[in-house]
């Protein structure tokens, strides 16, 4: 590239761009970018969290690996991502207490919420929005809630609603890159503008009935012009990021793929969005679904419908079959993690303060369980390359887990959901 002249002496702004020949491409995080006064612990890379979610699990026996600790042997899943075992951690013997249902408690994936086919089930909020609350604030998008073959998610509010989710690539990367046109930021900003006047004038209202009340219901409108100011404040940055200019990337708009089987090259092409998107710092905390809909995968030696091959019945041939297709599934999941290994920021990679998780609701999709369910994680700055075998017949909490995933992000939580404490056996750097 041509004509690109940058004074590295000074710092460079988080969305400083190369510029040339009509073309402008954000740049990632640099050395640069920490200002030449600043100490480097206050200038670090952003932390982020990605999950991809499963509906129909990953075969056991295929995933395990045999031995634990650091000196096991990789299965035949984990074989397809041999060169990124040293950033991975493998966890079998856990699982959501509380949690049953089968196909039912796909809700509780990230919530980790106690669910049973016979209780009145209200969802608690999911681990990505409960990270997106306390940091989302940092980005134009405070999270982005995906999925390959629908609208169905892992992402939950704090109310217990589901999320629902963007299923095409193209979509996604249009909300991210494109440039809106003056118009259509004029009306959203007006839209904003709109919705701060009618919160100034319940908060003025509040404010008049106040004085009548007693300390106790004092107390209780001091925690509503709380929530209200916190309100105005998300309105005011929403407004703001509606004014700056979008990120430009150098891959060009994705095409989406019409065939709602190809569930292999739809992941691959969102995976690589997410890539930019986090890449680009336009949202830190990312979740992918992929539900168990659609007739046969496009793969040599598959002709059965995936949902079919999960409910194998211990059938030898569904069950090959089945490891082609999650083969695929976990090869692609690694290509997202090799990129993330690849793009160097502040003080490492962009793998080391980006924390990927891969699980489901279903240890066990054939029999619908819930328990042993499958877990990979990597990145996030902690110490890899490791086995945590629990027991399978008395579960782990698996919420400890995401109780050391918030504390790894600054989060002085005491706990999450079900959880007894941080998962034992994961150090961080």
């Amino acid at each position: 590239m041509k004509n690109v002249h940058f004074n590295f002496s000074k710092s460079l702004s988080r969305r400083s761009f190369l510029k040339g020949a009509g073309a402008a491409m954000a740049l990632p995080w640099l050395e640069a970018m920490t200002p030449a006064f600043a100490s480097s612990a206050a200038y670090q890379a952003p932390r982020r969290f990605v999950a991809v979610t499963l509906a129909l699990g990953l075969h056991g026996p295929n995933l395990e690996p045999v031995g634990t600790g650091r000196n096991y042997k990789p299965s035949l899943y984990l074989s397809s991502v041999k060169d990124l075992l040293g950033d991975l951690t493998i966890v079998t013997g856990s699982s959501h207490p509380g949690v049953s249902g089968g196909h039912q408690a796909e809700g509780s994936i990230l919530s980790a919420a106690p669910y049973s086919r016979n209780a009145s089930f209200k969802n608690s909020v999911s681990l990505d929005q409960h990270l997106a609350k306390y940091q989302g604030h940092h980005t134009r998008f405070p999270s982005l809630v995906l999925d390959i073959n629908g609208t169905t998610s892992a992402s939950y509010t704090e109310s217990g609603s589901m999320i629902p989710a963007e299923e095409s690539p193209s979509q996604v990367f249009n909300q991210l890159f494109i440039e809106d046109t003056a118009e259509e930021k004029a009306r959203q900003v007006e839209r904003l503008k709109q919705g701060r006047s009618i919160m100034d004038v319940v908060a003025a209202d509040a404010k008049r009935v106040e004085r009548k009340l007693g300390a106790g219901d004092r107390e209780k409108m001091d925690q509503y012009f709380t929530s209200v100011r916190n309100f105005e404040k998300r309105l005011g940055d929403a407004q703001d990021w509606a004014l700056r200019a979008k990120p430009k990337v150098g891959m060009e708009p994705p095409v989406d793929i019409d065939n709602r089987d190809a569930i292999i090259d739809r992941k691959k092409l969102m995976l690589d969005v997410m890539f930019l998107a986090l890449q680009t710092d336009s949202t830190r905390f990312i979740t992918i679904h992929l539900n168990g809909e659609g007739g046969a995968v496009p793969l040599e030696g598959v002709d059965e419908g995936y949902h079919s091959l999960s409910h194998h019945g211990r059938d030898e041939e569904k069950l090959e079959q089945l490891s082609l297709v999650e083969t695929e599934l976990v090869r692609k999941w690694g290509g997202f993690v090799r990129d993330l290994k690849g793009a160097e920021e502040s003080n490492g990679t962009m793998l080391d303060t980006t924390s990927v998780l891969m699980t489901s609701n279903l240890g066990n999709a054939s029999s619908h369980d819930n328990r042993n369910l499958p877990v990979i994680l990597a990145g996030g700055g902690f110490k890899h390359g490791q086995h945590l075998a629990f027991d399978k017949s008395n579960n782990y909490p698996l919420p400890n887990l995401y109780l050391s995933i918030l504390r790894r992000h600054g989060l002085e939580a005491d706990r999450f959901a079900t959880s007894t404490g941080e998962m034992t056996g994961l150090e961080m750097v």
